[in-house]
């Protein structure tokens, strides 16, 4: 064991932090293509 291994500085699970990083990515990307849909949808009834 190497002394890295001994004094970690995060002790969550790789999982969580990985499905939350997806979930946070995904919900950002899905707001960029709702908000240029609702502008696309809006300057086609003008």
């Amino acid at each position: 064991m190497n002394k890295f291994e001994k004094n970690v500085q995060s002790k969550n699970n790789d999982i969580i932090d990985s499905g939350m990083g997806f979930i946070v990515g995904f919900v950002g990307l899905s707001a960029i293509y709702i908000i240029a849909q609702v502008f696309q949808i809006v300057s086609d009834l003008l």
